[in-house]
């Protein structure tokens, strides 16, 4: 396995160009700011769930190791590490990298950023407790190379939590139309739809890993509320899905 097997540069190169961007609640990393709220509730719940933790006391996760892979700028890394776990995060793109590490010593929040990729943590033999894999997989080079790598990432009886977009009509009209083009969420060109994931293809490829699936929960934008909200039952455009190792 090679250091850039599941790497691609052009997605990389795409973000790298407004990394500096990433705190910008207004700038072209809005939407993640706009449902990050929602996808922490969602990791804290299933990782105090499946590691017995209590999720409303201050440090839920203190004593757990969790990996961020492809971090971006810290949006997640950040609350995690306050949450109280030891966290690694890890991005290709240093510009992403040197904007979480500004953001963060600001702010004094422990964080040990890294550039680099998942397969150099896999080589090096690198294991976590919670692993995530969150709005990436559907820029990856080859996605059954990633998933290999991540499973490997993850630590016995540790947890593997991914989000994606689904590849429906829906996501399509609303996850690449609406979002890039009529409400410029996102740079036009962002998302190459053909590379969205069905939850049953990413099942299979879990499958695949020696895992199995512990829940498919979707994540929905509610237009009447203005915000995003987690779905039970619909799973048309983004959805979260919680993992761990088959026994």
């Amino acid at each position: 396995m090679t250091a850039q097997r599941t790497v691609d540069a052009a997605e990389v190169e795409k973000f790298s160009r407004i990394s500096a961007e990433w705190w910008d609640p207004k700038g072209p990393f809005r939407p993640l700011h706009r449902l990050n709220p929602v996808r922490l509730t969602y990791i804290k719940d299933r990782a105090a769930a499946h590691f017995s933790r209590d999720p409303r006391s201050v440090s839920p996760f203190k004593g757990l190791t969790a990996v961020d892979i492809g971090c971006g700028g810290g949006l997640v890394a950040e609350p995690l590490a306050r949450l109280g776990a030891k966290v690694t995060a890890v991005d290709a793109d240093p510009v992403a990298i040197e904007a979480a590490r500004l953001h963060a010593g600001e702010r004094a929040v422990d964080v040990g950023y890294e550039v680099g990729t998942s397969d150099e943590l896999a080589e090096a033999g690198r294991t976590f407790d919670l692993v995530l894999a969150l709005e990436i997989i559907e820029h990856v080079a080859d996605r059954d190379a990633f998933l290999a790598t991540l499973s490997a990432l993850v630590a016995p009886g540790g947890l593997l939590v991914l989000s994606t977009l689904n590849r429906t009509l829906k996501s399509l009209a609303l996850g690449v139309g609406m979002a890039e083009y009529v409400l410029r969420w996102v740079d036009p060109g962002t998302h190459d739809w053909r590379k969205f994931v069905k939850p049953s293809e990413l099942a299979r490829g879990i499958r695949r890993i020696g895992f199995e699936v512990a829940d498919v929960t979707g994540l929905v934008f509610d237009p009447l509320r203005n915000e995003f909200r987690l779905s039970d039952s619909d799973v048309a455009v983004n959805y979260f899905l919680t993992a761990r190792r088959a026994i």
